[in-house]
């Protein structure tokens, strides 16, 4: 490796840094570049600001530090064209030169309505403009809220207005309205009137104004602030925005809910007039009292009106009253008609209940009673009958011979086979089954008696029911049965009145008798023997 043949200085590449450093500062010094902002994010985390300034493809690295970026007037915002005020120095970590910024403002007028054209359009797009999200002020407010700088003539102005048209409660919440802080203040207050009420020592206001007077675009910038408009198109009370003059126009004229030209246009709107309030209610006093005289007379006369269609209370009764006398007259012939229908009614059922009456109903039944008696006789009697076959079938089976037969065919046969063997061995054995045999013998005795004595049982039950349902049961009870000539039962007189004679059944006997047609007299009959009653059976008499 040769040596060099040259006498430049060696410096390492710190010292030419250095050297570079102090040559831009010392050439250029404090500079004023006019250029684009370019690559602009908002604040480092830092509190410092970085970005670029541009001319077409050219650009020249910015810095703004964080004491003096909390000053600045105007806030970088990215492409906007600017002015920036501050000193030409090199960054030798990165071989780069940087303005460093100490001041910064719009590159004049145009700059910042472009800027504002830009802020609007994005808002507007957001909804933040619109006429259906507006509210609507309130008639008659209690309570109004002032955001404004309290050492201007705008308050007093509006104080003024409000005392004169309708004195009420106003809240001023004193800001700067001109300045770098101006529209985060402002913003601040809105906010902060909004949380009135409810659990605070202030009443809510019911209406908010923001106001400040008249001045160039560059004196109401802070009322363009986006924080500001978002803060009055966020606001729960309806927001008055009164900025400026007539023709000066701010962001929060758009986003409030109603724009005055002036603060004391705003304040004329806030409130109504009281005098002409008090004016107008004095009129609506007056027209309701003329309307409720006019009503109650319309009324009175519509009565009257009324009152003379209406029939007197003699007429209205009249018609009643009649119809109530012919009643009454009705309601004596009426009850006498029903006392007398009752009484024929009682009479007849009287006649229903009399002795003789009822004795013939007796008859008639006892009548009717003979043939069904007479029948169940006859049936029990048959029933009785096949019974008693049946019980004598029964004992014929067991007739007692036949069991001695038996048993002296078995006694036979044990005394046979008792002679075919030894009597010593078996002698025991005979012993135990002729003693086996005459327990048998006894059983059978006992049980063909326990056989006849419980159908005797049912026997005489069956004959005690037969007398019991038997006709003639009756007939002890002095009832008696009249036969015809085929000695068939005669049920009713009509039938009895067709025969000449009949046969009288009577629980001692029957007879023949006939039918005088004389009516017995109606006297006591003595008592009768059983010989008269006999001797009258056979003479053909029948009471």
């Amino acid at each position: 490796m040769s040596e060099s043949n040259t006498n430049a200085l060696e410096l390492t590449v710190a010292e030419l840094s250095n050297k570079l450093k102090r040559t831009v500062e010392d050439t250029f010094g404090h500079v004023r570049v006019r250029g684009e902002i370019s690559g602009f994010r908002g604040p480092h985390s830092s509190g410092h600001c970085y970005f670029a300034l541009a001319e077409g493809r050219t650009k020249l690295e910015a810095v703004i530090w964080r004491g003096v970026a909390s000053k600045l007037k105007h806030m970088p915002e990215e492409g906007l064209e600017v002015i920036a005020s501050g000193k030409l120095t090199t960054y030798p970590g990165s071989s780069k030169y940087q303005i460093v910024i100490d001041n910064l403002e719009p590159a004049g007028a145009g700059a910042l309505m472009a800027l504002l054209e830009e802020r609007k359009r994005k808002l507007a797009a957001e909804g933040l403009f619109a006429d259906e999200r507006k509210q609507l002020l309130p008639f008659m407010p209690r309570v109004i809220g002032v955001v404004t700088s309290p050492t201007g003539a705008v308050i007093r102005d509006i104080l003024h207005r409000l005392a004169d048209r309708f004195p009420l409660h106003v809240i001023v919440w004193p800001v700067r309205v001109q300045g770098e802080t101006s529209g985060r203040e402002v913003a601040n207050g809105v906010y902060q009137l909004n949380r009135f009420g409810e659990g605070t020592a202030f009443l809510k206001p019911d209406v908010i104004i923001v106001a400040r007077g008249g001045g160039s675009l560059e004196d109401l910038w802070g009322f363009n602030d986006e924080a500001l408009v978002r803060a009055v198109a966020g606001s729960d009370i309806p927001v008055i925005s009164a900025v400026g003059h007539e023709t000066d126009w701010t962001l929060v004229d758009y986003a409030a809910d109603w724009r005055a030209p002036t603060p004391t246009a705003a304040a004329e709107k806030a409130v109504p007039i009281k005098a002409e309030l008090t004016a107008y209610g004095a009129d609506l006093t007056a027209r309701l009292r003329s309307a409720m005289t006019r009503l109650s007379d319309d009324r009175r006369k519509a009565l009257q009106a009324a009152q003379r269609g209406l029939l007197s209370a003699d007429m209205l009764l009249a018609e009643p009253r009649r119809r109530l006398d012919d009643a009454a007259a009705a309601l004596g012939r009426a009850l006498e008609t029903r006392v007398v229908g009752a009484a024929r009614r009682y009479e007849q059922a009287a006649m229903l209940h009399r002795p003789v009456t009822l004795n013939n109903r007796v008859a008639l039944a006892r009548q009717r009673l003979v043939p069904v008696s007479q029948a169940h006789a006859h049936a029990y009697g048959r029933l009785l009958a096949k019974r008693r076959e049946q019980l004598s079938q029964a004992a014929n089976r067991v007739q007692l011979d036949r069991l001695n037969d038996r048993l002296a065919r078995l006694r036979d046969r044990f005394q046979t086979r008792a002679d075919r063997v030894q009597p010593k061995p078996l002698l025991a054995q005979i012993k135990r089954q002729r003693e086996q045999l005459s327990r048998m013998e006894t059983a059978h005795v006992r049980a063909v008696g326990d056989v006849l004595r419980h159908a005797t049982n049912r026997l005489d039950q069956a004959e005690r029911l037969r007398e019991t349902l038997s006709y003639k049961s009756v007939l002890k009870r002095g009832y008696a049965v009249l036969r015809d000539g085929e000695n068939r039962p005669v049920s009713s007189f009509k039938e009895l009145s067709t025969l000449n004679s009949f046969v009288v059944e009577m629980t001692d006997g029957e007879g023949g008798a006939m039918l005088t047609g004389k009516k017995p007299t109606a006297v006591k009959p003595a008592k009768k023997t059983e010989k008269t009653k006999a001797a009258e059976v056979n003479q053909g008499q029948l009471f």
